[in-house]
């Protein structure tokens, strides 16, 4: 797939993640992908292995929807480390 942050494959769970006082849900490949991505890499730095292998799932996911249980299950380990729900 080209673009992955434009995805709209859905995950299997929807995740709403508070940041700076805002709720963000995230129920796409391309919404978690943008999410992930747009905060700087200091901020994943003691989550450096985590936040990467969510990226590389979601990419995947981003090119073949059978892999979205995969790149789901990802997420929710890096958010759950890094105490986001």
């Amino acid at each position: 797939m080209g673009d992955v942050s434009k995805s709209d494959t859905p995950l299997k769970a929807t995740f709403k993640v508070r940041l700076n006082g805002e709720t963000v849900t995230l129920a796409t490949v391309g919404q978690a992908y943008r999410f992930i991505s747009n905060l700087s890499a200091v901020e994943w730095m003691e989550f450096r292995s985590l936040h990467d292998e969510a990226l590389v799932a979601l990419e995947r996911a981003a090119g073949n929807a059978m892999l979205t249980v995969q790149a789901t299950n990802a997420l929710r380990t890096l958010f759950v480390r890094a105490k986001l729900l």
